[in-house]
């Protein structure tokens, strides 16, 4: 059973930093390239960041493009998402899930962890 576990969420000010943490069980994602998403309150869940399974790639909305990394460590069968320069609009659940196929179709997903960033 593949199971994507989340952490390091919390309460931050503006501007102020946060790590996202996603261990990975029941699947070695040497050969998985992996994302994490958000959803907002009342909004549609959207792409934040991707790493391809090499971990050679990456890539960014353009909401989060230079504030925001990806990076990936295969040995832990974990990926992270290193959160600079927080904004209150980045107020939202994260996820983090894998891709099997690497055909951009995120196969399995963590339950989601709450990033809420003040004002």
């Amino acid at each position: 059973q593949v199971q994507l576990l989340e952490s390091g969420g919390g309460l931050v000010q503006a501007g102020g930093s946060l790590s996202l943490s996603c261990a990975v069980s029941g699947r070695s994602l040497s050969t998985d390239d992996m994302g994490w998403f958000r959803q907002a309150p009342g909004k549609e869940r959207e792409f934040v960041a991707g790493i391809t399974w090499t971990g050679g790639i990456t890539f960014y909305s353009d909401r989060v493009k230079g504030r925001f990394t990806i990076s990936k460590n295969n040995a832990k069968n974990a990926v992270y998402l290193q959160m600079n320069s927080l904004k209150p609009e980045d107020t939202a659940a994260y996820y983090c899930a894998t891709s099997l196929m690497g055909n951009g179709k995120y196969d399995y997903w963590g339950q989601g962890i709450q990033v809420t960033v003040s004002s």
